[in-house]
């Protein structure tokens, strides 16, 4: 387990967020703070809204009630592109790659709002345009280098295996040079080793590039291995917020993910908490 982190400025705080779906709440009253370079992990069962909460951080939904502050810019509704354009970029956990188009150009539509130049200098490939496009193309190699995925750089997505088109759409979203990282179950669907492959990734982005990443994920080992902080959500509501150490054995925690007391403590009694936690 990491040691949660206490240091950073704060570089993302939600303040009372409420959402609802005509009558059915998605979430109630939910209140965290992300520090600048922490991983921070949302974890909880099935329907907790999980993904809805990432959806309000980028701007997708707008909450009812509550509000959200990114770098000090408080906020109670902006849209996807806004948020983009302040540094938060996303992956979905639904694929969502041009899969007509190859790994380069898919890496390089990330950059779209890194453009300045003109509409008549991207039609005739004019000075700005040609410069633009050279940093663009520059940028989209390197991320390929890092995610290991030099060889299949002219293939087109739809021809590639799952594992590797989460990989593309992660540096789709790298290629926007975030400042706030959010991955929507980054490694579902995929083999262990196409995990571990991935869990190296999002740690080398954190430890040597200093990334902020909020991550959504069910395998909770994985959470506890890279996570500063986690997040959990029950029925829409915050029922545990801290290390991985003090969620590990936080009661109401336990109970969510195993349901019933008497398995809690037959659990317990086997192999312990943080042990089943890290096993399921």
């Amino acid at each position: 387990m990491r040691n949660g982190k206490k240091n950073g400025e704060v570089i993302l705080e939600l303040d009372g967020i409420s959402l609802s779906f005509g009558g059915i709440k998605a979430l109630s009253d939910i209140s965290f703070s992300v520090r600048k370079g922490e991983i921070c992990s949302i974890i909880g069962p099935n329907g907790a809204g999980k993904s809805s909460l990432l959806n309000v951080i980028n701007g997708v939904y707008h909450p009812q009630e509550g509000s959200i502050a990114f770098r000090g810019q408080r906020r109670k509704q902006m849209r996807p592109r806004e948020t983009a354009m302040q540094g938060i970029a996303r992956t979905f956990q639904n694929i969502a790659l041009f899969k007509g188009m190859t790994v380069l150009d898919n890496i390089i539509t990330g950059r779209t709002l890194k453009m300045k130049s003109s509409f008549l200098e991207q039609a005739f490939w004019l000075g700005r345009a040609r410069r633009e496009e050279r940093e663009n193309r520059q940028k989209a190699e390197e991320i390929i280098e890092f995610l290991q995925i030099q060889a299949i750089r002219k293939t087109l997505v739809g021809k590639l295996p799952y594992g590797l088109q989460k990989r593309v759409e992660l540096g789709r979203a790298l290629a926007a040079e975030p400042v706030l990282l959010l991955l929507d179950e980054p490694m579902a669907g995929m083999s262990v080793e196409e995990k571990q492959e991935m869990v190296t990734f999002i740690t080398e982005l954190h430890e040597e590039f200093g990334m902020t990443v909020v991550l959504i994920e069910h395998d909770i080992g994985v959470v506890m291995d890279v996570s500063d902080h986690i997040v959990v959500l029950d029925y829409g509501r915050k029922i545990a917020d801290g290390p991985p150490g003090e969620i590990a054995c936080n009661e109401e925690v336990i109970a969510a993910y195993l349901g019933t007391k008497a398995e809690k403590t037959a659990i317990e009694a086997k192999c312990g908490v943080a042990d089943f936690i890290s096993q399921n």
